[in-house]
């Protein structure tokens, strides 16, 4: 395994770009997270790592696949009872990062494409669905504020995090498939963005992560059958505990709670008040330095709504650029 420190020549690793390079490596996840539940569920994702630092230019490419079952996985507001829904998922997704103001970012764009079948008790009307298609689409930007300085490869190699603080903001576009006859769909028809706060904080091989954000909805102006529904903003708090081992191998145990999203149909209010819990984990390990592989589930404990569900899914990532 050799690591390409300057155009034009091949040097063996020194012990310095050893260290960067398992640095790199323990911090593989960083880019998308557990990025299905990222795309099928975007209130109750869970993304350990999403603000540790890398080298400036690197780029990206993901490929996943993830399955749920259980509750409605695309829309977290509606009003369903007794879901029996499974879907399967498949996700291409790219990030790169970059230099922001002298501190790293980070940009992702992540596209699902979904196979949804089961049935699910709606306004008391038991509804089925077997429906494959993209759902919306993620654009993500994330900018560290504090403690991750935008970094070449070779200064890399010198940095230790201690204390992160960082922002960001997702964007969803209403560009997945959607049919206004049926009310569980892949897409959402309306415009979803969350902004959130995240602090990272390193204690020898330890690592302690939490954020708080808002998911902010515009209405779907053509809900079942030309209804109007608009809802609420969704908070959330989420928290990592994450160990990193020699060889770039990192384990998290994860854990989200969110409340909120009351939905308005034609303009009555209703009962959907949501007050839910999602614990899960997630290991990583790299292959090569451009190859690494992540295993991660999570399942809702406790949801006022019938929303819960269980997800497991595994993700490859290959990394290039910045002197790799």
């Amino acid at each position: 395994m050799r690591l390409r420190v300057s155009s034009g020549s091949r040097r063996g690793f020194s012990p310095r770009l050893c260290r960067a390079a398992c640095s790199l490596l323990a911090a593989a996840g960083l880019i998308v997270g557990t990025l299905l539940l990222t795309a099928v569920a975007q209130a109750q994702d869970m993304e350990p790592r999403s603000y540790s630092n890398a080298p400036i230019g690197l780029n990206f490419l993901i490929g996943g696949y993830g399955y749920t079952r259980g509750g409605l996985a695309f829309d977290s507001s509606l009003a369903v009872t007794n879901p029996q829904l499974t879907t399967s998922s498949a996700v291409l997704a790219y990030g790169r990062v970059l230099d922001f103001f002298g501190q790293s970012a980070k940009f992702n764009i992540i596209v699902p494409y979904t196979e949804l079948s089961g049935s699910a008790a709606f306004a008391g009307e038991v509804l089925r669905r077997d429906v494959s298609g993209f759902a919306d689409p993620v654009f993500k930007l994330s900018v560290n504020l504090y403690g991750a300085p935008a970094l070449t490869l070779r200064e890399f190699a010198a940095y230790e995090q201690d204390l992160i603080i960082g922002a960001s903001l997702r964007v969803s576009p209403p560009l997945g498939q959607y049919d206004d006859s049926k009310a569980v769909n892949l897409g959402s028809n309306r415009w979803s963005f969350k902004p959130e706060l995240g602090l990272s904080k390193a204690l020898g091989p330890w690592t302690l992560e939490g954020t708080a954000a808002a998911t902010l909805f515009t209405d779907n102006k053509d809900f079942f059958n030309g209804n109007r529904r608009s809802q609420e903003a969704l908070y959330s708090l989420e928290g990592h505990l994450i160990h990193s081992f020699s060889g770039g191998i990192w384990a998290s145990l994860d854990a989200t709670y969110f409340a909120g999203g009351r939905s308005t149909l034609n303009g009555t209010l209703g009962s959907d008040l949501q007050q839910n819990w999602r614990f899960g984990a997630t290991l990583a390990f790299p292959v090569t330095v451009h190859h690494s592989i992540k295993l991660y589930g999570s399942s809702g404990v406790s949801a006022r709504t019938g929303n819960n569900f269980d997800l497991l899914g595994l993700a490859w990532q290959y990394r290039w650029g910045a002197g790799l």
